[in-house]
């Protein structure tokens, strides 16, 4: 998948998020936000897998554990969803860590548990 294609991805799931927001406003579980977004982006076509196993490596390559990701979209985005007042640094080095560890280059951080939607896209570039 080209860059510009990955770009699109994201432009897509946060116009789907957006409108699930709108829709659901705040205060639900997490869980209910993984499962509107699973439902309305596989509506749209995509692969979208939730809560799926992705291994953990060390710098050489040992599997070292499993990560599940909330939703992994068409192979090659991890989208860590939250439910709380408001994203912290802890959020995004969870994120970052994930990305790092599995080596997958582009993540996306969802907070549907404030008023306002909070959406951060990652990229990880040059991963070894």
């Amino acid at each position: 998948m080209q860059e510009k294609d990955v770009f699109r991805l994201c432009d897509l799931i946060r116009e789907t998020a957006f409108s699930l927001h709108t829709y659901l406003h705040h205060g639900h579980l997490e869980k209910v936000y993984e499962n509107g977004m699973k439902h309305r982006l596989r509506k749209q076509g995509l692969l979208v897998q939730e809560q799926h196993p992705l291994n953990v490596l060390d710098e050489d390559g040992t599997v070292l554990g499993e990560y599940f990701a909330d939703l992994f979209v068409s192979g090659i985005l991890i989208v860590e969803l939250k439910a709380c007042r408001t994203l912290d640094d802890s959020h995004v080095a969870q994120l970052l860590g994930y990305l790092r560890a599995c080596r997958i280059e582009h993540g996306l951080l969802l907070n549907f548990g404030s008023p306002k939607l909070q959406i951060k896209k990652y990229v990880l570039s040059a991963i070894d």
